[in-house]
């Protein structure tokens, strides 16, 4: 008791002089203490002061943000694993929102939600950070979405065009190139100055770990960020995973540099929305989802927006990834998610098992805003190709019933099929803009009509191969502008017929009729 009250006395005395020099700082530090803990989510008592979405420190150092504020006690989130953690441990206040960092030094890194490493290549240097939660560009700070988004698939660049500042939802049933879409697109971005962002919510590690190393040997890691929440991460950092990588994202869209953000997959975001509220005992609603849940996604895709000029002309694209169940675009999270995006490109389990890839159904799919960017040339050439396929689609049902065609009819099919193997393409191996067009304008002016059909993916190869060797400068110009005067399109063409005149040659001869095997599958 005497040594006691000896230290109460120096503390005092000390306090005093402190007063007289004025460097005294008084610092009231809040403390609460957790109550219930569990599953990811604890219930703290004794911080009556703290605000919505505030960072939380833990007595072990682990981090943890408030999402439900009671007139008597806090519901918390753990963004860091707290194995030590048991009800009567403290917690105290940081007087900060939670936030991420953001900066050039990210560029090539893989990094948690706080922004903590996970590559093995040391500290990352971050010129800032940023909140995870941020408005959305008002109106008046937005332009038109008018600059494309390559994507290098033929099939969404022709059909279901792209633009920078759009929200375009990658929907389908698991295991059906969702995925590989979006790594496809991020690989084409290697010839572009657009930064890539992926979000990984709720994925496995092997999973996450795959893409990584796919875009370290096919694309252009240099330019991509990884913003990780697997799923033996915490059910909180999976949470806030997609808004940290909208605000790495956005830094470089406020700096007038186009970014590409692609969540895989909200679908997960979701289910990991509505573990944590009902461990917090938020009332459910349909499907057990909180009524709260159209407004978790729509504040975060919302941010996704083509700047005006005045605000520097950056752009940030979105490219937000969700799973159905049995092709059921109707459910809930889907329907949802599609009221939120500008379209859809909607993944088909048939098509995939039949072997097209990417297994996407034109007549599900939609852009509602990206028509305006597409290359004109391209524009021009694909202006009827949607219907014609549509329409070989239709008729071809009718052909495995045996049923007896006339020569339109069958001309129609044949040239649809050829359209089919066109828009067929292997992995990581997406077409520059000057290749599609020469295999648009091939198809358009029926050229592989008399080409056995499995020859069409290799035929599309050697014609981009001879038009940079023959025509070198109309192939660069296409690469720039996207576009042909009339002149330029008939050399193309004529140089087309040059080197498809022997493959149909081949074609031709008794083995090799394409016709013939056409009938043999009909």
């Amino acid at each position: 008791m005497t040594a006691f009250v000896d230290e109460l006395a120096t503390t005092i005395a000390s306090m005093r002089e402190d007063l007289k020099t004025g460097s005294l700082a008084a610092t009231i530090q809040e403390i609460g203490v957790i109550e219930r803990i569990g599953d990811g989510v604890a219930i703290v008592a004794g911080l009556s002061s703290a605000r919505l979405h505030e960072l939380l420190r833990f007595e072990d150092g682990s981090l943890g943000m408030a999402v439900e504020v009671r007139e008597d006690y806090l519901g918390c989130i753990l963004l860091q694993h707290g194995e030590m953690l048991t009800a009567g441990s403290k917690v105290s206040r940081t007087g900060d929102i939670i936030r991420t960092i953001v900066g050039d030094g990210l560029l090539g890194r893989v990094i948690d939600p706080l922004g903590v490493p996970l590559d093995d290549l040391g500290p990352v240097k971050a010129s800032a950070t940023s909140p995870i939660e941020r408005p959305a560009p008002g109106i008046v700070d937005r332009a038109l979405v008018a600059k494309p988004l390559q994507t290098g698939l033929t099939v969404i660049d022709a059909m279901i065009p792209l633009g920078r500042g759009q929200r375009e939802l990658l929907i389908g049933d698991r295991k059906t190139g969702k995925t590989t879409v979006a790594v496809d697109t991020i690989i084409n971005q290697k010839s572009s100055d657009v930064i890539c962002i992926y979000a990984a919510v709720g994925q496995k590690a092997s999973t996450v770990k795959n893409v990584i190393e796919t875009l370290r040997e096919y694309g252009p890691f240099e330019r991509c960020i990884f913003v990780v929440g697997e799923a033996a991460a915490p059910a909180g950092a999976q949470w806030v995973t997609p808004y940290a990588a909208c605000s790495i994202a956005e830094y470089f869209r406020d700096r007038g540099q186009d970014a590409l953000l692609v969540i895989d997959d909200l679908t997960k975001h979701a289910d990991v929305h509505r573990q944590i509220s009902l461990l917090l005992r938020q009332p459910p609603g349909r499907e057990a989802y909180p009524g709260d849940v159209f407004y978790l996604h729509s504040r975060l895709l919302e941010r996704a927006a083509a700047l005006s000029d005045e605000l520097g002309g950056g752009s940030l694209t979105a490219l937000p990834i969700a799973e159905t169940q049995e092709g059921n675009l109707s459910a809930y999270i889907p329907t949802n998610l599609i009221s939120i995006t500008d379209g859809q490109i909607y993944f088909e389990p048939k098509l995939f098992y039949e072997g097209q890839k990417p297994a996407i159904n034109v007549g599900l799919s939609v852009s509602r805003v990206g028509g305006r960017t597409q290359a004109p040339a391209m524009r021009r050439l694909a202006a009827d190709l949607r219907l014609a396929y549509a329409q070989f689609l239709e008729l071809e049902i009718f052909t495995r019933f045996g049923a007896m065609l006339d020569k339109q009819t069958r001309a129609s099919i044949d040239h649809g099929r050829r359209i089919r193997e066109l828009l067929i393409q292997r992995q990581f191996n997406p077409r520059s803009l000057a290749k599609q067009i020469i295999a648009l304008l091939a198809a358009k002016r029926g050229c592989f009509d008399d080409v056995a059909p499995e020859d069409v993916s290799g035929l599309v190869e050697k014609l981009f191969d001879e038009a940079a060797r023959q025509l070198p400068q109309l192939v660069s110009k296409l690469e720039e502008t996207g576009d042909l005067d009339s002149g330029q399109e008939d050399r193309l063409a004529e140089m087309i017929e040059t080197v498809i005149q022997p493959e149909k040659a081949e074609g031709t001869k008794p083995n090799g009729n394409a016709g013939t095997s056409d009938s043999a599958d009909s």
